[in-house]
């Protein structure tokens, strides 16, 4: 029975209603009627998948990756570039009412950039399927644990996408191509390096394999024989660092290649640019930069005269964003510390009530910054920024800052870091209201 698209879902599939049951259907469009099989049905909701476009949406577009709708990397390529970024808009409008009961006084402009080539970083899987010919390299397929067969990629930069099929030629050769899992990517202002993750010792022959890959492709190749810090350069063994700019901060943030940093350097130097705006650094105020990381944002708050403590959970993220603050001449403004902030902040650094900062920059990851904002009193910062990967923990966190803390939500707006997917990324300000 044919059905109309009302809406997209946070995971990009098309909302239907039957007699009052929710049909997700992938594949499905807002304004589409589509006709669709369901895979999963239950009393309140189905999930399914279109099998025919009797009605398409103006914004349907023909993908542009091959793979697509079997590579789980993507789910929204068939809908067009900027409507993607309304779609999401509407996401984290609707996530801050539903969940917070908050709605933004401002709603910012969408921070976007390029739709392909974008991705900096990427951790793909590897796998050895004699019945598909080979080695594979790639991301896992939809819903499921097979490395989707693969041999480019539109979102990573074409240089990178052409390597997808000499890696799995490479190591289809390899000795130990059973025991090589994984291939992380890293893409620097100076050097590119992968990292290729190995269970097992190489044999001289392998390791000469890899020297002549490197040499032609231009890569430097790094080894990881455990956890993320074993990683260790292989060939070349020197090569320029391993960095990423932000020119209008004077700022170049180094890093290891298995340190988490933004996948799209582009669009995260227009966040930071946007953030710094919201959140106004000046000369001689206490900000703090919590989930601080390499330092992403705490030494462009610096830069701006602001004296700021970054805290980080990872000590060793900690260290490297010190060697960041002393690389870049503001170790003398940016102060780090090791806290856990899944736990009420420690009064020592956090002051009472957060009476330690005038301001707040809070970058957390998807499970948010719920301790920290419920440990905020009379004396916290007047001003916050809240720079998010996930609208539904926003929503949440918005939900005690205004009906319990007394700030408003003066302003929100995505952030397309990732194009092509559902996921949104967000920032949103909270400015503590005055006594009446």
């Amino acid at each position: 029975m044919p059905v109309v698209i009302e809406s997209l879902d946070r995971e990009g599939r098309g909302i239907a209603r039957v007699e009052g049951k929710a049909i997700f259907i992938e594949g499905g469009l807002p304004g589409e009627t589509v006709s669709y099989r369901s895979y999963r049905s239950k009393a309140t909701f189905e999930q399914a998948s279109a099998t025919a476009i009797h009605q398409a949406s103006a914004a349907r577009e023909l993908p542009r990756c091959r793979h697509f709708g079997v590579c789980g990397g993507c789910s929204m390529q068939h809908l067009e570039a900027h409507s993607q970024v309304a779609v999401k808009q509407r996401v984290l409008e609707d996530t801050l009412w539903h969940i917070g009961k908050v709605r933004p006084q401002t709603m910012l402009r969408a921070i976007y950039g390029l739709a392909w080539g974008y991705r900096h970083r990427a951790r793909m899987s590897v796998r050895l399927v004699a019945k598909k010919g080979g080695v594979l390299v790639g991301f896992h397929e939809r819903k499921s644990s097979f490395v989707a067969d693969m041999d480019s990629c539109e979102i990573m930069p074409r240089r990178i996408s052409d390597l997808i099929r000499p890696l799995r030629d490479l190591i289809g050769g390899l000795s130990i191509a059973t025991r090589l899992p994984q291939i992380e990517l890293a893409i620097g202002a100076e050097v590119t390096i992968l990292v290729l993750r190995i269970l097992e010792p190489l044999s001289p022959a392998d390791e000469e394999a890899l020297r002549a890959f490197a040499r032609q492709y231009d890569v430097q190749l790094w080894l990881q024989t455990a956890g993320p810090e074993s990683a260790k350069p292989f060939f070349p063994a020197t090569a320029p660092p391993l960095y990423y700019a932000l020119p209008e901060f004077g700022v170049n943030i180094h890093f290891r290649p298995t340190d988490f940093t933004q996948v799209n350097h582009a669009v995260n130097r227009i966040l930071v640019r946007c953030a710094m705006s919201l959140l106004d650094p000046r000369p001689g105020e206490r900000i703090g930069d919590l989930f601080c990381g390499l330092g992403n944002f705490s030494l462009p708050i610096a830069s701006r005269g602001a004296e700021v403590l970054g805290v980080e959970g990872n000590a060793e993220l900690v260290r490297r964003a010190e060697y960041n603050a002393r690389e870049n001449g503001l170790d003398g403004r940016a102060r780090f510390r090791a806290a856990n902030l899944f736990e009420a902040p420690d009064s020592a650094w956090f002051g009472a009530g957060g009476s330690g900062f005038d301001k707040l920059l809070i970058d957390p990851p998807r499970d948010g910054a719920v301790e920290v904002v419920k440990a905020l009193g009379q004396g916290g910062p007047r001003r916050i920024v809240y720079v998010s990967c996930d609208p539904a923990t926003l929503a949440r966190d918005a939900e005690v800052l205004v009906h319990v803390k007394g700030y408003c939500l003066a302003a929100a707006g995505v952030v397309n870091m990732f194009p092509h997917t559902s996921h949104v990324e967000s920032i949103a300000l909270f400015e503590k209201q005055s006594p009446v």
